[in-house]
């Protein structure tokens, strides 16, 4: 075979290369759009909110469990809130189960839920929801407790709420939440 040849035959097997590289890209894309048509069909949405906040308090996390999960305790917190402070909740006392299936009443009954995972001292997950959604409306709220030095980082998400409550919610985390559950652990009344 002459040098001609030769180079004609390697220029016909890059053709040949790229055009099936071009057919397997079209196809790949073809599978990707497919795909996505199949997400949208079947009603996965990617574009739920989330809200995760990382508090770290002076505080051992027993501390902020025990807060978290013990009625008598957890009024003194709703007591610093600002959502008590301000007359929006009632004095109703909290009820909270510390069994995993049990129901918890807090903010006067503003929030009700379940206990779904507790984890002493470590974990806290529970199906959470507000008096003002849907009726069977909840979403799951996860507190997670990490040492950090002498305190204590809370890793909080939320999930699952109503579309547009994210901003709400998130303020509310902070004024209901940490800002009087940092206040009780000071030793604030």
């Amino acid at each position: 075979m002459g040098r001609n040849e030769s180079s004609k035959s390697q220029h016909a097997v890059t053709r040949r290369h790229m055009m099936i590289s071009t057919a397997a890209a079209f196809g790949s894309l073809t599978a990707v759009a497919a795909y996505a048509s199949v997400a949208v069909e079947e009603g996965i949405s990617h574009s739920a909110e989330a809200i995760h906040q990382e508090p770290v308090l002076q505080a051992p996390r027993e501390r902020i469990y025990e807060a978290l999960t013990e009625a008598s305790k957890f009024d003194q917190i709703v007591r610093l809130s600002q959502a008590r402070q301000s007359g929006a909740v009632s004095d109703k006392p909290s009820v909270m189960s510390s069994e995993v299936g049990g129901a918890f009443a807090l903010f006067g009954g503003y929030i009700v839920g379940r206990q779904l995972d507790l984890a002493p001292n470590e974990r806290i997950v529970q199906a959470w929801r507000s008096e003002s959604w849907k009726p069977g409306d909840y979403s799951i709220v996860r507190f997670e407790l990490v040492e950090q030095g002498a305190g204590t980082k809370i890793i909080f998400d939320h999930r699952g709420f109503p579309p547009g409550q994210a901003p709400h919610l998130a303020a509310g985390w902070k004024a209901n939440y940490w800002e009087p559950l940092e206040k009780y652990l000071q030793g604030a009344e």
